[in-house]
């Protein structure tokens, strides 16, 4: 059996401290709570403050990070979709710049396996070097997952 761990990357278009991304950075906390009571949620990396906003990556430190591992690509859709995740995901142009490459990556992790921000990182690179493949894909390469193409979520 293999759980689904994914990667979410955001470039905010302000310090997060500016007032102007205060109702994102306000609702951090009630988010990740949402997902961790939610059906197939099994890990999110986490930093002292509770979230992951002090994670950065190496190729580029201006961006903050959500990496979490799900039971299932369905649980996690079902968290990103019908939750009041949604209601954030659709207010991110207010707070966050548009990325040129891929910015979400999914892959599928041994059951127990927590996985780096290098590896996290690596899977990203792997995308938009290759597209979707078995090693690294976005939505589009589920099947059976297609609550993302209504939302318009790319």
């Amino acid at each position: 059996m293999m759980h689904l761990a994914e990667l979410n990357v955001a470039r905010p278009s302000v310090p997060l401290d500016d007032p102007r991304i205060a109702d994102f950075v306000n609702n951090l906390d009630r988010i990740n709570a949402i997902a961790e009571r939610s059906p197939g949620f099994v890990w999110r990396l986490k930093d002292e403050s509770g979230n992951s906003t002090a994670v950065t990556l190496t190729e580029d430190p201006d961006l903050i990070v959500n990496l979490s591992v799900w039971e299932s690509a369905g649980d996690l859709e079902h968290f990103v979709w019908n939750t009041l995740h949604k209601q954030v995901y659709r207010r991110k142009a207010e707070w966050f710049d548009v990325l040129q490459k891929p910015h979400f990556v999914m892959w599928p992790v041994e059951v127990g396996h927590r996985p780096s921000v290098a590896e996290a990182e690596a899977r990203l690179e792997h995308l938009a070097a290759h597209g979707s493949t078995d090693f690294a894909f976005g939505w589009d390469h589920l099947p059976n997952i297609r609550q993302w193409m209504t939302m318009r979520c790319a």
